[in-house]
């Protein structure tokens, strides 16, 4: 092959020449791909640390995976609208159950989590995934990004760990923008048709449970309270009862029987 020819190839592959030029590809959708946060000492050694806690209890029959809400499930303060602790403990514990939640992730950081080791040697009966709500944060990726970012964290967690049941949950409730609203709504909406038929993965939306007249109840999230008050994102203790509440049936089907 003549060096010319190769540049062309190369051109090709890279989208930019002949053809190329008049069909550009589509722009990569960033939520939709593994993107590590290892650069951030506390995230590594969190990713550290569930790797470990993932090799001393290979038994685990039920994990949470997430973002930072997640991560909330085994939050203690000493106050106690902020311990939630004590619902993991109620609810989950029993099982046998490991949470896989980190502060601040995007879909993009549970794909690269599984893709990097966080499901190996575990052989779980049920996997929660609750993600997404930061993918509307700082990267302001909307429904039409996030959607098949959620999608394809489903993918990734069912390749990793083939034999688990899924039970994916809608994008909570939060109070910090119209868009925010709206961008929930509709990715709650679609992913409720997309596994409305779906054999490997169960779809709940918990998120009803801390509506008060169709709106979040600043009342169920702990934000709002802190000496420095942020926007409602987090559900307190309250908040977390209703939604473990909420999904008891559900996860009591899933894994066969309750703890």
């Amino acid at each position: 092959m003549t060096h010319l020819r190769i540049v062309i190839l190369l051109l090709a592959l890279l989208g930019m020449g002949g053809a190329a030029q008049a069909s550009p590809r589509a722009p990569v959708n960033l939520a939709a791909v593994p993107i590590g946060r290892m650069d951030l000492p506390w995230w590594r050694a969190r990713f550290a640390q569930t790797l470990d806690q993932a090799r001393a209890d290979p038994g685990a029959k039920l994990i949470w995976l997430g973002d930072s809400i997640t991560q909330y499930w085994t939050r203690t303060s000493l106050v106690a609208a902020e311990t939630i602790l004590p619902v993991w403990q109620h609810y989950y514990a029993p099982y046998n159950a490991l949470d896989f939640g980190f502060i601040g992730d995007t879909t993009a950081s549970v794909i690269w989590r599984v893709d990097h080791g966080q499901l190996a040697g575990l052989h779980p009966k049920l996997i929660v995934i609750l993600i997404g709500a930061n993918n509307l944060g700082l990267p302001h990726w909307g429904a039409r990004r996030t959607v098949p970012g959620i999608e394809a964290v489903v993918n990734d967690v069912h390749r990793h760990a083939p034999g688990a049941k899924i039970l994916l949950l809608g994008v909570l409730p939060s109070i910090r923008s119209a868009w925010v609203d709206a961008q929930t709504t509709q990715i709650n909406a679609a992913l409720a048709r997309i596994y409305r038929q779906s054999r490997l993965v169960t779809f709940r939306n918990p998120g009803v449970v801390l509506l008060r007249h169709g709106r979040a109840d600043r009342n169920l999230f702990i934000d709002p309270f802190f000496a420095k008050p942020e926007p409602a994102l987090h559900p307190n203790r309250r908040g977390m009862t209703l939604i473990a509440q909420n999904l008891a049936p559900t996860v009591t089907r899933l894994m066969g029987a309750a703890p």
